[in-house]
């Protein structure tokens, strides 16, 4: 073989990549020390570009199509290397393939919890993750910035960079937003819009990329804020507190048993709060004169008519209805001792010396409220 030959075959003719992959961004082609020949053939595919680089300086760029590298359709290239003066010598120069499709349903999410300031629930931690579709944009500025001189630069190499970077506009957007945490579940799409005018600013002037679709899946808050909102949706499933209270006093009466009277008592108590607030409620929306004060100075006073005072409609009136008996407060040894702030066996020792009254039946021991008041009086 000729020495001609041989040089010929070194010199390259043919430049073109097939990507058979789905998460490579860039690819230096390898040329393995070999000079690309004076009118070889640049084949560029859809969804590429072509960046060249001329010792360390990026020349032209190429968009896809077939291109003849000669001193008429790379004028970059050919003044870095002084072919505008004529010359035909074979060039070596760094050729890095772009890919400039869709990368789509990268995600993204929080890694720590991220501080917010909520109206119902003041400071407040969340968590967020959801996805995001993007592409190359400014291939000088992706190669600058992101891939460098890599020989094949991977999409796992660049996403933890991505996500911290969405994260961070997430954060700032979220804040400024001041939408509160319960809302945001129905402003997911709201907040992806406009979420991509804050983030693609950002990543076109630092990376050279551009984010085409940004969607937030879940926004979620730490365990015990989701436990206070279930607790304030059971509240209001409750409704009316009155008939909750009442509807729990005939449950446990009906079930009967020594767990009667413990599961009573609160209901017990919060129906005698609530009647005494309707007495005080009476009393003081009661005219003056009206009340028992007001009866006694009439009377002492002679201001009625004896004829008024004796007349039927009078003394009806004046009449109390009967009280009714009032019913027996019976509790277990347990809720003496609860009451009185000892022990259970304190409560059964001064029982069983006859100290304190109290009624065995079957095998449970019932104390009357009225005994242990006498108890407590000595």
């Amino acid at each position: 073989m000729s020495l001609l030959k041989i040089i010929t075959k070194q010199l390259i003719e043919v430049i073109e990549w097939t990507d058979d992959s789905r998460d490579t961004l860039s690819y230096r082609w390898p040329d393995e020390d070999k000079e690309i020949k004076n009118g070889a053939q640049l084949i560029v595919r859809e969804s590429q570009q072509v960046q060249f680089v001329s010792e360390g300086q990026f020349a032209d760029l190429f968009q896809p199509g077939r291109h003849t590298l000669s001193t008429q359709n790379i004028p970059i290239l050919s003044t870095l290397q002084g072919w505008k003066y004529g010359f035909q010598s074979p060039f070596k120069c760094d050729v890095y393939y772009l890919n400039t499709r869709l990368f789509t349903g990268n995600k993204w999410g929080t890694a720590n919890p991220v501080m917010l300031r909520d109206k119902d629930f003041g400071v407040v931690r969340i968590r967020a993750f959801g996805s995001y579709d993007f592409r190359i944009v400014e291939a000088p500025k992706f190669l600058k910035e992101v891939a460098g001189t890599d020989q094949n630069f991977r999409l796992d190499e660049f996403a933890d960079t991505m996500r911290s970077r969405i994260v961070s506009v997430f954060t700032e957007a979220l804040a400024k937003a001041h939408v509160p945490v319960l809302d945001v579940a129905t402003r997911y799409s709201d907040l992806g819009d406009a979420l991509l005018q804050l983030i693609n600013p950002a990543m076109r002037e630092k990376y050279g990329l551009e984010i085409s679709s940004f969607i937030l899946e879940n926004v979620s808050v730490p365990p015990e804020v989701e436990q206070a909102i279930d607790k304030r949706s059971s509240m209001g499933a409750i409704g009316n507190l009155n008939d909750y209270v009442k509807y729990q006093m005939g449950q446990a009466m009906a079930a009967g048993g020594e767990g009667s009277a413990a599961a009573t008592m609160p209901a017990t108590m919060a129906m005698g709060f609530g009647m005494a607030q309707e007495m005080m409620r009476s009393m003081q929306s009661a005219p003056a004169g009206v009340g028992t004060a007001g009866v006694a100075g009439t009377a002492n006073a002679g201001a009625v008519a004896p004829a008024d005072a004796f007349s039927p409609a009078a003394a009806q009136a004046t009449q109390t209805p009967a009280a009714a008996p009032a019913a027996l407060q019976v509790l277990t040894p347990e809720q003496a001792a609860q009451l009185l702030g000892v022990g259970l066996d304190d409560v059964m020792s001064e029982i069983e010396a006859g100290h304190l009254k109290a009624r065995k039946i079957g095998s449970s021991w019932r104390i009357a409220q009225t005994a242990l008041d006498e108890f407590l009086r000595g």
